[in-house]
Protein backbone atom coordinates (compact mmCIF):
# COMPACT_ATOMS: atom_id res chain seq x y z
CA UNK A 1 0.00 0.00 0.00
CA UNK A 2 1.33 3.42 -0.95
CA UNK A 3 1.85 5.77 2.00
CA UNK A 4 0.62 9.34 1.76
CA UNK A 5 4.16 10.59 2.21
CA UNK A 6 5.15 8.72 -0.95
CA UNK A 7 2.73 10.85 -2.95
CA UNK A 8 3.13 14.24 -1.27
CA UNK A 9 5.68 16.52 -2.88
CA UNK A 10 8.82 16.42 -0.71
CA UNK A 11 9.07 20.21 -0.47
CA UNK A 12 5.49 20.31 0.87
CA UNK A 13 6.16 17.44 3.27
CA UNK A 14 9.11 19.41 4.65
CA UNK A 15 7.00 22.49 5.42
CA UNK A 16 5.36 23.38 8.68
CA UNK A 17 1.80 24.71 8.49
CA UNK A 18 1.33 28.42 9.16
CA UNK A 19 0.89 28.63 12.93
CA UNK A 20 -1.79 30.77 14.55
CA UNK A 21 -1.50 30.96 18.32
CA UNK A 22 -4.54 30.24 20.46
CA UNK A 23 -5.48 33.65 21.87
CA UNK A 24 -8.37 32.47 24.06
CA UNK A 25 -8.38 34.41 27.31
CA UNK A 26 -5.59 36.79 26.30
CA UNK A 27 -5.40 40.43 25.37
CA UNK A 28 -4.66 39.74 21.70
CA UNK A 29 -1.87 41.91 20.34
CA UNK A 30 -0.11 39.43 18.05
CA UNK A 31 -1.86 39.72 14.68
CA UNK A 32 -1.96 43.41 13.68
CA UNK A 33 -5.72 43.70 14.09
CA UNK A 34 -7.64 46.93 14.60
CA UNK A 35 -8.62 46.97 18.30
CA UNK A 36 -11.77 49.01 17.69
CA UNK A 37 -15.17 47.46 17.06
CA UNK A 38 -17.89 49.05 14.95
CA UNK A 39 -19.99 51.68 16.71
CA UNK A 40 -23.27 50.23 18.01
CA UNK A 41 -25.50 51.96 15.41
CA UNK A 42 -23.33 50.57 12.60
CA UNK A 43 -23.48 47.08 14.07
CA UNK A 44 -27.27 47.26 14.09
CA UNK A 45 -27.45 48.54 10.51
CA UNK A 46 -24.99 45.94 9.26
CA UNK A 47 -26.86 43.19 11.08
CA UNK A 48 -30.05 44.15 9.30
CA UNK A 49 -28.31 44.15 5.93
CA UNK A 50 -26.76 40.74 6.55
CA UNK A 51 -30.14 39.36 7.55
CA UNK A 52 -31.39 40.23 4.06
CA UNK A 53 -28.38 38.77 2.26
CA UNK A 54 -29.29 36.14 -0.32
CA UNK A 55 -27.20 33.35 1.13
CA UNK A 56 -29.19 30.75 -0.83
CA UNK A 57 -27.74 32.20 -4.05
CA UNK A 58 -24.19 32.28 -5.32
CA UNK A 59 -22.57 35.70 -4.92
CA UNK A 60 -21.89 38.18 -7.70
CA UNK A 61 -18.88 36.46 -9.32
CA UNK A 62 -17.06 39.76 -9.92
CA UNK A 63 -18.32 41.56 -6.78
CA UNK A 64 -18.83 44.69 -8.84
CA UNK A 65 -20.47 46.65 -6.01
CA UNK A 66 -17.48 46.05 -3.78
CA UNK A 67 -15.10 47.19 -6.51
CA UNK A 68 -17.08 50.40 -7.02
CA UNK A 69 -17.04 51.11 -3.28
CA UNK A 70 -13.28 50.50 -3.15
CA UNK A 71 -12.67 53.03 -5.92
CA UNK A 72 -14.82 55.63 -4.18
CA UNK A 73 -13.67 55.07 -0.60
CA UNK A 74 -9.94 54.59 -1.23
CA UNK A 75 -9.51 56.89 -4.24
CA UNK A 76 -8.24 54.14 -6.51
CA UNK A 77 -7.29 55.05 -10.10
CA UNK A 78 -10.42 54.64 -12.18
CA UNK A 79 -8.48 53.57 -15.28
CA UNK A 80 -6.95 50.57 -13.49
CA UNK A 81 -8.47 47.11 -13.04
CA UNK A 82 -9.28 45.51 -9.66
CA UNK A 83 -9.12 41.86 -8.67
CA UNK A 84 -10.53 40.70 -5.33
CA UNK A 85 -9.19 37.88 -3.21
CA UNK A 86 -10.01 35.98 -0.06
CA UNK A 87 -7.45 38.04 1.80
CA UNK A 88 -4.06 38.98 0.37
CA UNK A 89 -2.94 35.38 0.72
CA UNK A 90 -5.21 34.22 -2.08
CA UNK A 91 -3.96 37.00 -4.32
CA UNK A 92 -0.34 36.06 -3.69
CA UNK A 93 -1.24 32.48 -4.57
CA UNK A 94 -3.06 33.53 -7.75
CA UNK A 95 -0.02 35.54 -8.88
CA UNK A 96 2.38 32.71 -8.09
CA UNK A 97 0.25 30.11 -9.88
CA UNK A 98 -0.05 32.30 -12.96
CA UNK A 99 3.71 32.86 -13.21
CA UNK A 100 4.94 29.40 -12.19
CA UNK A 101 6.77 28.43 -15.36
CA UNK A 102 9.56 25.86 -15.08
CA UNK A 103 12.64 27.53 -13.55
CA UNK A 104 10.69 30.71 -12.68
CA UNK A 105 11.68 32.51 -9.47
CA UNK A 106 9.87 34.56 -6.85
CA UNK A 107 12.11 37.11 -5.13
CA UNK A 108 11.38 38.81 -1.82
CA UNK A 109 13.24 40.72 0.86
CA UNK A 110 13.96 39.16 4.23
CA UNK A 111 12.75 39.26 6.86
CA UNK A 112 9.32 39.94 5.41
CA UNK A 113 5.90 38.30 5.11
CA UNK A 114 6.49 34.56 5.42
CA UNK A 115 3.73 33.68 2.96
CA UNK A 116 5.83 34.90 0.03
CA UNK A 117 8.24 32.03 0.59
CA UNK A 118 5.55 29.50 1.53
CA UNK A 119 3.33 30.22 -1.47
CA UNK A 120 6.32 30.09 -3.81
CA UNK A 121 6.91 26.58 -2.50
CA UNK A 122 3.22 25.64 -2.82
CA UNK A 123 3.22 26.68 -6.46
CA UNK A 124 6.54 25.18 -7.47
CA UNK A 125 8.34 28.49 -7.93
CA UNK A 126 11.99 28.93 -7.05
CA UNK A 127 12.48 31.31 -4.14
CA UNK A 128 15.22 33.87 -3.55
CA UNK A 129 15.28 35.85 -0.30
CA UNK A 130 17.50 38.93 -0.21
CA UNK A 131 18.51 39.99 3.32
CA UNK A 132 17.90 43.52 4.45
CA UNK A 133 20.65 45.45 6.22
CA UNK A 134 21.13 45.07 9.96
CA UNK A 135 18.87 48.09 10.56
CA UNK A 136 16.28 46.58 8.14
CA UNK A 137 16.99 49.11 5.42
CA UNK A 138 17.16 47.96 1.80
CA UNK A 139 20.51 46.58 0.73
CA UNK A 140 20.32 48.04 -2.77
CA UNK A 141 23.54 46.54 -4.20
CA UNK A 142 22.62 43.05 -2.99
CA UNK A 143 19.03 43.34 -4.19
CA UNK A 144 19.97 44.67 -7.61
CA UNK A 145 22.57 41.92 -7.96
CA UNK A 146 19.97 39.27 -7.06
CA UNK A 147 17.55 40.68 -9.64
CA UNK A 148 20.25 40.66 -12.34
CA UNK A 149 21.32 37.13 -11.43
CA UNK A 150 17.94 35.45 -11.02
CA UNK A 151 15.68 37.56 -13.30
CA UNK A 152 12.65 36.85 -11.09
CA UNK A 153 9.25 36.37 -12.66
CA UNK A 154 7.82 38.25 -9.69
CA UNK A 155 9.27 40.36 -6.89
CA UNK A 156 7.31 41.18 -3.74
CA UNK A 157 8.06 44.39 -1.86
CA UNK A 158 6.08 45.04 1.32
CA UNK A 159 5.56 48.79 1.67
CA UNK A 160 5.76 49.19 4.71
CA UNK A 161 7.48 45.94 5.57
CA UNK A 162 6.19 43.28 7.95
CA UNK A 163 7.53 42.40 10.54
CA UNK A 164 9.99 45.30 10.65
CA UNK A 165 7.49 48.17 10.20
CA UNK A 166 9.73 50.40 8.12
CA UNK A 167 8.84 51.80 4.71
CA UNK A 168 11.56 51.78 2.09
CA UNK A 169 12.46 54.87 0.08
CA UNK A 170 10.06 55.27 -2.88
CA UNK A 171 13.04 56.19 -5.06
CA UNK A 172 14.76 52.91 -4.17
CA UNK A 173 11.58 50.95 -4.84
CA UNK A 174 11.24 52.67 -8.22
CA UNK A 175 14.82 51.68 -9.02
CA UNK A 176 14.05 48.05 -8.18
CA UNK A 177 10.92 48.17 -10.32
CA UNK A 178 12.92 49.32 -13.33
CA UNK A 179 15.65 46.75 -12.70
CA UNK A 180 13.12 43.90 -12.39
CA UNK A 181 11.40 44.61 -15.72
CA UNK A 182 9.89 42.81 -17.50
CA UNK A 183 9.35 40.75 -14.35
CA UNK A 184 6.33 41.72 -12.27
CA UNK A 185 6.76 43.72 -9.07
CA UNK A 186 4.01 43.48 -6.45
CA UNK A 187 3.99 46.41 -4.05
CA UNK A 188 2.25 45.00 -0.98
CA UNK A 189 0.50 47.83 0.86
CA UNK A 190 -1.26 45.83 3.56
CA UNK A 191 -0.52 48.66 6.04
CA UNK A 192 -1.38 51.57 3.77
CA UNK A 193 -3.75 53.10 6.34
CA UNK A 194 -0.84 53.79 8.69
CA UNK A 195 1.85 54.81 6.19
CA UNK A 196 2.97 58.17 4.82
CA UNK A 197 3.24 57.10 1.17
CA UNK A 198 1.64 54.79 -1.37
CA UNK A 199 2.37 53.59 -4.89
CA UNK A 200 -1.33 53.42 -5.73
CA UNK A 201 -1.42 56.66 -7.72
CA UNK A 202 1.67 55.45 -9.66
CA UNK A 203 0.50 51.91 -10.33
CA UNK A 204 0.05 52.48 -14.06
CA UNK A 205 3.28 54.46 -14.46
CA UNK A 206 5.22 51.21 -14.80
CA UNK A 207 4.02 48.33 -17.02
CA UNK A 208 5.38 45.74 -14.59
CA UNK A 209 3.77 46.95 -11.34
CA UNK A 210 0.64 45.99 -9.43
CA UNK A 211 -0.37 47.19 -5.96
CA UNK A 212 -1.88 44.80 -3.44
CA UNK A 213 -3.88 45.80 -0.38
CA UNK A 214 -6.15 44.26 2.23
CA UNK A 215 -8.96 45.59 4.39
CA UNK A 216 -7.83 43.40 7.28
CA UNK A 217 -5.62 45.96 9.04
CA UNK A 218 -8.16 48.72 8.54
CA UNK A 219 -10.62 46.94 10.82
CA UNK A 220 -12.21 44.20 8.71
CA UNK A 221 -9.89 41.24 9.30
CA UNK A 222 -12.82 38.89 9.78
CA UNK A 223 -14.10 39.56 6.25
CA UNK A 224 -10.92 38.28 4.57
CA UNK A 225 -10.96 40.74 1.68
CA UNK A 226 -7.83 41.65 -0.25
CA UNK A 227 -7.54 43.36 -3.61
CA UNK A 228 -5.06 43.92 -6.40
CA UNK A 229 -4.89 46.99 -8.63
CA UNK A 230 -3.09 47.18 -11.95
CA UNK A 231 -3.35 47.03 -15.69
CA UNK A 232 -5.78 44.83 -17.60
CA UNK A 233 -2.86 42.89 -19.08
CA UNK A 234 -1.86 41.56 -15.68
CA UNK A 235 -5.22 41.35 -13.94
CA UNK A 236 -6.94 39.75 -16.90
CA UNK A 237 -4.47 36.87 -16.68
CA UNK A 238 -4.80 36.59 -12.91
CA UNK A 239 -8.59 36.53 -13.17
CA UNK A 240 -8.36 33.33 -15.20
CA UNK A 241 -6.74 31.62 -12.20
CA UNK A 242 -9.09 33.06 -9.58
CA UNK A 243 -11.60 30.48 -8.42
CA UNK A 244 -15.29 31.27 -9.13
CA UNK A 245 -17.30 33.02 -6.42
CA UNK A 246 -14.24 33.54 -4.22
CA UNK A 247 -15.82 36.51 -2.40
CA UNK A 248 -18.84 35.27 -0.51
CA UNK A 249 -22.20 36.99 -0.17
CA UNK A 250 -21.75 38.07 3.46
CA UNK A 251 -18.32 39.55 2.79
CA UNK A 252 -19.65 41.48 -0.20
CA UNK A 253 -22.52 42.94 1.81
CA UNK A 254 -20.40 43.79 4.85
CA UNK A 255 -17.50 45.24 2.86
CA UNK A 256 -19.78 47.43 0.75
CA UNK A 257 -21.44 48.77 3.88
CA UNK A 258 -18.12 49.37 5.66
CA UNK A 259 -16.64 51.19 2.68
CA UNK A 260 -19.66 53.50 2.66
CA UNK A 261 -18.54 54.46 6.18
CA UNK A 262 -14.83 54.73 5.48
CA UNK A 263 -14.56 57.89 7.63
CA UNK A 264 -15.12 55.76 10.73
CA UNK A 265 -12.22 53.48 9.84
CA UNK A 266 -9.99 56.39 8.88
CA UNK A 267 -10.60 57.92 12.30
CA UNK A 268 -9.72 54.62 13.95
CA UNK A 269 -6.51 54.46 11.91
CA UNK A 270 -5.61 57.97 13.04
CA UNK A 271 -6.10 56.89 16.65
CA UNK A 272 -3.86 53.87 16.09
CA UNK A 273 -1.14 56.06 14.57
CA UNK A 274 -1.25 58.32 17.63
CA UNK A 275 -1.12 55.33 19.96
CA UNK A 276 1.79 53.92 17.96
CA UNK A 277 3.87 56.97 18.87
CA UNK A 278 2.92 56.75 22.53
CA UNK A 279 3.59 53.01 22.77
CA UNK A 280 6.91 53.40 20.93
CA UNK A 281 8.06 56.00 23.44
CA UNK A 282 7.07 53.77 26.35
CA UNK A 283 8.88 50.73 24.95
CA UNK A 284 11.98 52.72 24.00
CA UNK A 285 12.28 53.94 27.61
CA UNK A 286 12.90 50.37 28.81
CA UNK A 287 16.52 49.54 29.55
CA UNK A 288 18.28 47.76 26.71
CA UNK A 289 15.34 47.94 24.31
CA UNK A 290 15.61 49.09 20.69
CA UNK A 291 12.33 50.08 19.04
CA UNK A 292 12.44 50.33 15.27
CA UNK A 293 10.63 53.07 13.31
CA UNK A 294 7.25 51.92 12.06
CA UNK A 295 4.69 53.10 9.53
CA UNK A 296 2.42 50.13 10.25
CA UNK A 297 0.05 49.29 13.11
CA UNK A 298 2.72 47.40 15.01
CA UNK A 299 6.13 47.97 16.54
CA UNK A 300 9.20 45.76 16.35
CA UNK A 301 11.46 45.81 19.40
CA UNK A 302 14.78 44.09 20.05
CA UNK A 303 15.09 43.28 23.74
CA UNK A 304 17.69 41.66 26.00
CA UNK A 305 15.72 38.40 26.36
CA UNK A 306 12.73 38.05 24.02
CA UNK A 307 11.56 34.60 25.24
CA UNK A 308 11.51 35.82 28.84
CA UNK A 309 9.58 39.01 28.02
CA UNK A 310 7.14 37.07 25.85
CA UNK A 311 6.58 34.57 28.67
CA UNK A 312 6.15 37.32 31.25
CA UNK A 313 3.54 39.13 29.18
CA UNK A 314 1.74 35.86 28.50
CA UNK A 315 1.63 35.20 32.24
CA UNK A 316 0.03 38.64 32.57
CA UNK A 317 -2.62 37.68 30.01
CA UNK A 318 -1.12 39.56 27.06
CA UNK A 319 -0.27 37.80 23.80
CA UNK A 320 2.26 39.42 21.46
CA UNK A 321 4.38 37.91 18.67
CA UNK A 322 7.68 36.33 19.61
CA UNK A 323 9.90 36.51 16.51
CA UNK A 324 13.00 35.12 18.20
CA UNK A 325 14.06 32.16 16.08
CA UNK A 326 11.83 33.04 13.13
CA UNK A 327 14.73 34.50 11.14
CA UNK A 328 18.43 35.03 11.97
CA UNK A 329 17.98 38.80 11.74
CA UNK A 330 15.16 38.73 14.32
CA UNK A 331 17.08 37.38 17.29
CA UNK A 332 15.49 38.63 20.53
CA UNK A 333 12.82 40.55 18.60
CA UNK A 334 9.19 40.97 19.63
CA UNK A 335 6.35 42.46 17.62
CA UNK A 336 3.66 44.46 19.40
CA UNK A 337 0.36 45.17 17.67
CA UNK A 338 -0.71 48.72 18.54
CA UNK A 339 -3.91 48.36 20.50
CA UNK A 340 -6.35 50.80 22.05
CA UNK A 341 -5.16 53.22 24.70
CA UNK A 342 -6.20 50.83 27.45
CA UNK A 343 -4.53 47.91 25.66
CA UNK A 344 -1.27 49.78 25.39
CA UNK A 345 -1.48 50.94 28.98
CA UNK A 346 -1.85 47.29 30.00
CA UNK A 347 1.26 46.35 28.01
CA UNK A 348 3.37 49.13 29.48
CA UNK A 349 2.14 48.40 32.99
CA UNK A 350 2.89 44.69 32.65
CA UNK A 351 6.36 45.42 31.27
CA UNK A 352 7.07 47.78 34.17
CA UNK A 353 6.07 45.04 36.61
CA UNK A 354 8.10 42.48 34.69
CA UNK A 355 11.27 44.56 34.81
CA UNK A 356 10.80 44.85 38.57
CA UNK A 357 10.33 41.11 38.95
CA UNK A 358 6.71 41.46 39.99
CA UNK A 359 5.24 39.13 37.37
CA UNK A 360 5.43 35.35 37.29
CA UNK A 361 6.74 33.72 34.12
CA UNK A 362 5.48 30.75 32.19
CA UNK A 363 7.18 28.67 29.56
CA UNK A 364 7.10 30.52 26.19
Amino acid sequence: MTAATDLIRPEIDALKAYHVADASGYLKLDAMENPHTLPAPMRAELGALLAEALIHRYPDPQAETVKQRLVQALDLPTEAEILLGNGSDEIIQIIAMTLARPDATLLALEPSFVMYRMIATFCGLGYVGVPLKADFALDMPATLDAIRTHRPAVTFIAYPNNPTGNRFSPEDVATLIEAAAPGLVVVDEAYHAFAADSFMSRVLDHPNVVVMRTLSKLGLAGLRLGFLVGSADWLGAFDKVRLPYNINVLTQVAASYALDHIAVFNAQAADIRAERSRLAAGLAALSGWTVYPSEANFLLARVPDAPAVFAGLKAAGILIKNLHGAHPMLDNCLRFTVGSRSDNDAVLSALAALTQGALPTVAP
